[in-house]
Parts: C-alpha cells; sequence; structure tokens
C-alpha cells in the first residue's frame, strides 16, 4: 500500500503550502478539497515537479456530514495508507454573531470542528507505521474569546484543547500530534472572513511559507505557536484577565 499524508483544505492557503513542502520532503499525499478546478491544478504542477511521488487529489465538502467516511473510503479503495494527516479545512466570518446567518455558524462549525474531529478518529485507524502524525490546524484565536469572530475563536479553542488532549493520548501509539496556533497569516483567509482591512492584519502578518516550516520541524509538540510575535501574544492571552483580552480582540477586529 502506498502511504500517503492527507491535507484537507489543501487547495490553498496553508493547505497548499502543506502540501508543496511536504511533497519537497518526499511525502506522497492525498490532497482533499472542495474547489476542484484548484485542488486539480495543484495536484498536477505536484505531480510534475515530483514525478516519484503519488499524488492523488479527492474533491469533497467537509460541510457533509459524510465526508469523513468518504474519505476513508477513498484511501481504502485506492490502497492507500496513512503516514500523516494535516487537518487544515477551516473558515471564518467577521461580524456580530446576531447578524450573520445562524447557517454559516453551523457550518463553521461543521467544517472546524466536526469534521475534523471524525477525520481524526476515523484516520487512527488507517495509520499503519510508527511515527505517524497528525497536525490540526487552530490558531492564537484559540487562547481567548473573540468578539466580531465569535464562533470561530470558540471552534479553534476546541481544536486546541482537543489536540492537546490526544497528544497526551495517542503517544503509546507512537502517533504525533500538534495543534499549530499561527496568527495573522498572508493567505486567503483574511478575505474570506473579510478581515483584510482589520487592524488584526494591518499590525502582523506572517507568511504561510514560514508558518508551515514551523510546524513540520516541530510535530513532536503538542502546541506550535510560529513567530516570537505570535508567541508573545498567546502568552499576554493566558496571563492577562480576560475581560482585557476579549476587549482587545473586540478592537482589532472590529
Amino acid at each position: 500500500m502506498e502511504k500517503v499524508v492527507l491535507i484537507t483544505g489543501a487547495s490553498a492557503g496553508l493547505g497548499e503550502e502543506f502540501a508543496r513542502q511536504l511533497a519537497q520532503k518526499g511525502f506522497s499525499l492525498l490532497l482533499v478539497a472542495r474547489r476542484e478546478e484548484r485542488l486539480f491544478t495543484l495536484q498536477q504542477q505536484l505531480c510534475l515537479q515530483y514525478p516519484d511521488l503519488v499524488i492523488h487529489s479527492f474533491c469533497v465538502d467537509l460541510r457533509d456530514d459524510l465526508a469523513g467516511q468518504q474519505i476513508i473510503d477513498y484511501l481504502q479503495s485506492n490502497a492507500l495508507s496513512l503516514v500523516g494527516l494535516i487537518n487544515n479545512a477551516g473558515f471564518g466570518q467577521r461580524g456580530l454573531f446576531s447578524e450573520i446567518d445562524v447557517n454559516t455558524h453551523l457550518d463553521m462549525l461543521q467544517v472546524n470542528i466536526r469534521s475534523l474531529v471524525a477525520l481524526t478518529y476515523l484516520a487512527i485507524a488507517e495509520f499503519e507505521v510508527e511515527l505517524s502524525f497528525i497536525v490540526n490546524v487552530a490558531s492564537t484565536a484559540a487562547f481567548q474569546a473573540g468578539p466580531n469572530l465569535a464562533v470561530y475563536y470558540a471552534s479553534k479553542a476546541f481544536v486546541l484543547s482537543f489536540s492537546e488532549a490526544l497528544h497526551e493520548e495517542l503517544k503509546e501509539k507512537q502517533i504525533q500530534v500538534s495543534a499549530l496556533c499561527p496568527g495573522a497569516t498572508n493567505t486567503e483567509f483574511a478575505q474570506v472572513a473579510d478581515l483584510s482591512g482589520s487592524l488584526l492584519f494591518r499590525l502582523r502578518v506572517m507568511e504561510k511559507q514560514a508558518v508551515v516550516d514551523y510546524a513540520l520541524a516541530n510535530l513532536h509538540k503538542a502546541i506550535v505557536i510560529p513567530g516570537g510575535v505570535n508567541k508573545f501574544g498567546a502568552l499576554m492571552a493566558q496571563l492577562s484577565p480576560r475581560s482585557i483580552t476579549r476587549k482587545l480582540a473586540y478592537y482589532i477586529q472590529k
């Protein structure tokens, strides 16, 4: 069976960068996203650049409850086994909670939490080599409440807590689990979430290449925070009174 790393949200942003850097390191891949044309383009680019690797792509919408099982079915039907999982897919939407359509909130919870949990659960049984790894993409948002992005911040807090727990639980199976907690990063996320003009994205933005490089260098850590400014911000969020951190978050995301 061909051993692959499964990457969700692989058609853009951090997911695409994970695909490029892992391919460069010699990993075969299963790329998953809902935008078929962009996914196929990335697959073709990687196949041309790394002809010795096996690069699969599978188009699926993680808002669907059955998406996780469909991905596992694809793995099994194509004789693929897992050596790694990058749970990267996710999205946010800036705005007051009461003014955003409830279905957007529920879709956010589905993609950011439910599909991540389901795919992690199903994937663990598919790992067939020692020192496999799971990277769950959380955020520095996980360390505090986030007015104007209430559901997004809450979903990332779940991802952080969940990943820390699995980091301890899966050590005996030699599965490394980490929560990647980047801050503002130069990807499509800001545009999709309507954050491009916010103070948050004007103050400090990391490049996705640096974020992914740091994540892959620290797969053994439970919490991975790239960038000194982000580390300091996460620390201050934990040490400061929550009444202050939530007001600050509200201010920089207005």
